[in-house]
């Protein structure tokens, strides 16, 4: 090998390892770029969302079930919003969830070639539909439906309010339904990225198909299942628009057939004409909300990363 050769080589391996870098460097920035938004994120909320709890008081603003701001004695009670969105959204969860990994497993291990054709466009076009249209769908459909229910469950009742069919099953259905295209998609590219090696394996043995598909490849596809359920999750928690047209929007308690409001609804309902000390609390709520996510992420995570644990 000649000295050119060998300058050529180095200077190659040179130009590498300045691409390397670079790479290396974009890619550092980029996740700098990610911690710093959710840093900024977290500050700025509480910057505007603590002032609150302390004037009002942590107890009267968390602990009550009162929500009365405009009134002479204001009141900024949130504990029936809080509930709602926690029951709401456990509730969708627990409907959409099942399905949408069930019509998954259908889609990638069992469903003809022909029909998964036409499911899985549905499925995609689902994930494409603006919110605002759940919402007007769930109204002129869904709400109708509820009421006809509500007056045959509570036909001689005295003292309920009726709301019209708009009440929190309205609203933790159509939540379940936004929330399937996320969990199916997901959960179907993972469960085909289950190598085809463990089903041989498992149907050499013995196993039939479906022992094959709960016993093998759902437990490997744990993972990012799971990560299709936080997706889900998250989008249960924020969405707003599709809630606010099918719950009604006012506090009360999370009863079945009881108008409510969750938190997202809670400020986009008020936060166009709110101002001084309504306002600062409408960004506590802000803030009650980012500490819910967070919560729940955090807690999805260590249940994955026990799971990992357990099976190493």
């Amino acid at each position: 090998m000649d000295n050119k050769q060998i300058h050529t080589i180095i200077g190659s391996r040179k130009n590498k390892s300045a691409v390397e870098k670079t790479a290396q460097g974009i890619f550092t920035l980029c996740a700098f770029i990610a911690v710093l938004a959710v840093a900024s994120i977290t500050v700025y909320m509480i910057i505007n969302g603590a002032p609150a709890l302390f004037q009002v008081g942590v107890k009267d603003i968390l602990f009550e079930t009162q929500w009365r701001p405009s009134a002479e004695d204001a009141s900024f009670g949130i504990l029936w919003v809080v509930l709602t969105s926690v029951i709401g959204t456990v509730l969708a969860v627990t409907l959409g969830v099942p399905m949408g990994v069930f019509t998954a497993v259908f889609l990638a291990e069992t469903a003809p070639k022909k029909m998964a054709a036409v499911v899985r466009p549905a499925v995609e076009l689902l994930a494409g539909i603006p919110s605002v249209i759940y919402g007007l769908l769930g109204l002129m459909i869904l709400n109708p439906l509820m009421y006809k229910l509500e007056l045959a469950v509570f036909e001689n009742s005295k003292s309920h309010q009726f709301t019209g069919g708009a009440n929190l099953l309205s609203a933790v259905i159509v939540l379940a339904v936004m929330i399937l295209p996320t969990v199916i998609n997901i959960s179907e590219s993972v469960i085909r990225a289950v190598p085809d090696s463990l089903r041989a394996a498992s149907l050499a043995l013995g196993a039939s198909h479906m022992q094959t598909i709960f016993k093998v490849v759902l437990p490997t596809a744990k993972s990012g299942i799971v990560t299709a359920v936080v997706l889900g999750v998250g989008r249960a928690i924020g969405e707003a628009m599709a809630i606010t047209l099918v719950s009604g929007s006012s506090v009360n308690a999370p009863l079945p057939f009881n108008s409510v409001r969750f938190l997202t609804t809670a400020i986009v309902a008020e936060m166009g004409y709110a101002s001084g000390l309504h306002r600062q609390v409408l960004f506590t709520i802000g803030l009650v909300l980012f500490a819910f996510i967070m919560l729940i992420n955090i807690f999805l995570t260590r249940i994955l990363k026990k799971g990992e644990n357990g099976n190493a």
